[in-house]
C-alpha cells in the first residue's frame, strides 16, 4: 500500500512542484519516501527541473527492507515500477520466473510485478495479478521515448488519476497529488463534475472536480507513448454474468475459492487485524478466519453509543462465539476541529455519511495493526441494497419512458421525484435509487439547466438478466468509486492497509457460475451460511440491516451550524455562479426550520463548501 504520482512529456517540471505532488501522498506511505526523475533522458537530483519523474511514498507491508523501496528498477535499468497495492499468491509464479534465470533481491511483490513485466509484456502481466493495484510502469527501452503504462484493477479498490496534454501525461493516487503538476491558467474546475457530485454525491469516473483531470476506470489500462503523445485507453475485465446453458458451478466450489481468497489475503509482515460490524459480510470474514487458524486475529467495531444504529454489542457478540478478541471504538459526538481535516483525507468532494465514522475508525485501529480485512462488497455481489429490490419492482416499465416535463424543486419530493424517474430509462433510473440531489432539486439549485439528469458511466457489461444488469452498474460506478474509494481514502488517510477478500475477482468469476437461486437470495447471501456455521446459533440472517451513519443530526445542530452563515454566497463564488445563493441558502435554511429530510443534502453542501475552498487555495498555489 502506497502513494503513487509521476509524469513524462516535454514540459521540463520544477522541484517544488514535484515536492508537492510528494508531499501529497505522505499519509499513504509514511514509511519511505523517493524519487525518480529524468530530463532529456538522464537522471537529475531532486533539486533540478525534470520532464519525467516517479514519485512513491510507502507503507511497507511485505518485505519492510529498503531494498523493497519504489521507485523499483530492472537490473539493466531499462524498466521502472511505481505501484500501490496488493497482489497474492505470486509466489509460485515468481518461482518459476527464478527457474528461468531472473534474480529477486526482496521479497515483495513489487518486484514479482517488475519481473513478471519482463516475462509477459503488458498488458499480458495484468492476468497474473491476482489483488488490487494501481501501478505505473516506465519503459525506457527507447530511451526518452519510450511507453509508459497505467493500470487500475478490476475492483477498483486503488485509486488512480491522471492529466493528459499535448506536453505530456502525469498520474498520481489522488487529485491533489497531480494538480500541481497542471499548469496554473488549466486549473479549473469542471461544471458538469459539480452537477456531477450533486447528482450522485461524488465525482464518477471518468470526471474529477478538475476539467483537465481524469480518473481511471476500474478494469482499465491506458497506454501512452511518448513518441506519438498518443494515449490508448482499454478495458481488461468486466464483471462476469451467468451463461446460457453452462452447467452450473457447484456453490461449494465457489465457497472454497473464497476461503483460498481471504486466506491470500492474511500475508503480510506487519499487524493484522479484521473491521467486524454486526453484519453478515464481515461476519463471513472473520467466521473464514477463525476456522482457517487465525483465532488470534483482533476485530475491531465502530461504536455509536446510544444510537440505533450501534452495532457494537453485536460484533462483540460475534467475535466471542468465533474466540476472536474485540475493540470497540467510539465514534465521536462531536466533530470539533476533524470536519476539514477528514475533507481533506477525501481528496475532492465526497458526500458519503458513513466517511466519518470509517475515518474516526482506521484512526484508532491504525494504533493496534497495519492491515485489516473488510467485507465491502457483500451488497453489491448478492443484491444486498433495499433498492435492488425496490428498483426491481418497477421492472414492468423496461421499455417504457413518459415524455413529461422537466420541473424544479426544493423539496426532491412528489411530482418532481416522480417525473424524473419516469422519463429515464428503467436502468437509468436506477440512479435515482442511490443520489444526492434530485435532478428536480439540482435545476432548482443550479442557475442553467443540468447537461445530464444522471452521470453515471454504462456499466461494461449487459447481462441478460434485470437484476444482474442493476448489479453490473453498480460495478462501474457505486462500488469502486463510492463505497471503495471511502475505504481507501479513509484508512490511507491513516496509513492503515484494508484488504476486501469477497472482491477477489478469481470467486467473483466462480460465483457468477452458481445458479441464480442460490446466489440471490431471501434473505439476501444465504450462501455465505455455509462458511458462518459457529455463529449459526446467533441468527445472523434474521436480524435487520442497519446502516453505518453517524450522529449527523448532532452534527448539523452543533458543530457545522456556524458554516451556515454565508453558504449561499461562498457556493456560488467557488462554482463562478453556477450554484445560486439564494437557493442554497432556502435549502439550507428549509433543512434548519424542520425539513429533516434534507439532512444528508445539507451535509452534501457543507462537504462541497469546504472542499472547494481548500481545492481553490491548492490550485492558485505556484
Amino acid at each position: 500500500m502506497c502513494g503513487i504520482a509521476g509524469f513524462v512529456g516535454t514540459r521540463p517540471i520544477a522541484p517544488a512542484a514535484r515536492r508537492a505532488m510528494l508531499a501529497a501522498l505522505a499519509t499513504r506511505g509514511p514509511d519511505a519516501a523517493h524519487e525518480a526523475a529524468w530530463r532529456d533522458g538522464a537522471p537529475v537530483s531532486p533539486e533540478q527541473p525534470a520532464d519525467a519523474a516517479l514519485l512513491h511514498a510507502r507503507l511497507a507491508i511485505r518485505d519492510p527492507r529498503p531494498v523493497a523501496d519504489q521507485p523499483m528498477v530492472s537490473d539493466d535499468g531499462d524498466v521502472w515500477l511505481c505501484y500501490n497495492g496488493e497482489v497474492y499468491g505470486w509466489e509460485s509464479e515468481a518461482a518459476e520466473l527464478k527457474a528461468q534465470g531472473a534474480v529477486f533481491r526482496t521479497t515483495s511483490d513489487t518486484e514479482f510485478i517488475l519481473h513478471a513485466y519482463r516475462a509477459f509484456g503488458f498488458p499480458a502481466l495484468l492476468d497474473h495479478l491476482r489483488g488490487m493495484f494501481a501501478l505505473a510502469i516506465y519503459d525506457r527501452r527507447a530511451g526518452r521515448l519510450g511507453h509508459l503504462y497505467l493500470a487500475r484493477d478490476r475492483m477498483g479498490l486503488k485509486p488512480l488519476v491522471y492529466g493528459l496534454r499535448p506536453d505530456g501525461l502525469a498520474f498520481g493516487s489522488t487529485v491533489r497529488a497531480v494538480l500541481p503538476w497542471l499548469p496554473p491558467e488549466a486549473r479549473e474546475f469542471s461544471p458538469e463534475a459539480i452537477d456531477a457530485y450533486l447528482a450522485h454525491r461524488y465525482v464518477p469516473a471518468p470526471h474529477t472536480i478538475f476539467a483537465n483531470l481524469q480518473r481511471l476506470e476500474n478494469g482499465h489500462y491506458l497506454s501512452y507513448d511518448l513518441a506519438t503523445g498518443r494515449a490508448d485507453k482499454v478495458r481488461y475485465w468486466s464483471l462476469p454474468s451467468a451463461q446460457p446453458g453452462a452447467a452450473p458451478v457447484a456453490a461449494d466450489e465457489a465457497l472454497d475459492e473464497l476461503r483460498q481468497a481471504v486466506d491470500l489475503r492474511t500475508v503480510a509482515d506487519r499487524p493484522l487485524g479484521v473491521f467486524l460490524s454486526g453484519g453478515i459480510d464481515s461476519s463471513a470474514i472473520a467466521s473464514i478466519l477463525a476456522t482457517g487458524g487465525h483465532a488470534d486475529l483482533g476485530t475491531y467495531t465502530a461504536a455509536f453509543p446510544g444510537s440505533s444504529f450501534d452495532e457494537s454489542r453485536d460484533a462483540g457478540e460475534i467475535a466471542a462465539a468465533l474466540g476472536l478478541k474485540n475493540l470497540a471504538i467510539p465514534v465521536p459526538t462531536r466533530l470539533d476541529d476533524h470536519f476539514a481535516r477528514i475533507v481533506a483525507d477525501l481528496d475532492e468532494p465526497f458526500a458519503d455519511p458513513s466517511s466519518f465514522p470509517t475515518w474516526f475508525l482506521a484512526r484508532e485501529t491504525v494504533k493496534h495493526v497495519t492491515v485489516v480485512l473488510g467485507g465491502d462488497g457483500g451488497d453489491e455481489i448478492f443484491a444486498g441494497y433495499k433498492r435492488h429490490a425496490k428498483h426491481m419492482r418497477t421492472h414492468w416499465r423496461a421499455g417504457l419512458r413518459l415524455p413529461l416535463p422537466p420541473a424544479a424543486s426544493l423539496t426532491g419530493k412528489s411530482w418532481g421525484k416522480l417525473s424524473d424517474e419516469a422519463r429515464l430509462p428503467w436502468a437509468t433510473a436506477y440512479t435515482l435509487r442511490f443520489s444526492g440531489f434530485t435532478p428536480a432539486q439540482r435545476r432548482h439549485l443550479e442557475t442553467r439547466a443540468p447537461a445530464r439528469e444522471v452521470w453515471w458511466r454504462p456499466a461494461d457489461s449487459a447481462p441478460a438478466a434485470p437484476l444482474e444488469q442493476l448489479l453490473a452498474l453498480d460495478f462501474a460506478n457505486t462500488l469502486p468509486e463510492y463505497i471503495l474509494r471511502k475505504a481507501d481514502l479513509c484508512t490511507m488517510a491513516h496509513g492503515l492497509e484494508m484488504r476486501a477478500p469477497l472482491l477477489d475477482h478469481r470467486w467473483l468469476e466462480k460465483l457468477a457460475g452458481v445458479a441464480a437461486a442460490e446466489h440471490f437470495t431471501r434473505p439476501a447471501k444465504s450462501l455465505l451460511a455455509r462458511v458462518m456455521e459457529p455463529l449459526a446459533p446467533l441468527r445472523l440472517f434474521e436480524r435487520k440491516k442497519r446502516g453505518f451513519n453517524p450522529p449527523l443530526t448532532d452534527w448539523l445542530r452543533d458543530d457545522l451550524r456556524a458554516r451556515l452563515d454565508g453558504l449561499g454566497e461562498r457556493l456560488a463564488a467557488r462554482t463562478d455562479g453556477q450554484l445560486r445563493a439564494d437557493a442554497v441558502q432556502s435549502l439550507a435554511l428549509a433543512y434548519y426550520g424542520g425539513a429533516r429530510h434534507l439532512a444528508e443534502q445539507l451535509l452534501q453542501l457543507y462537504i462541497l463548501d469546504e472542499s472547494l475552498g481548500q481545492l481553490d487555495a491548492l490550485r492558485k498555489a505556484a
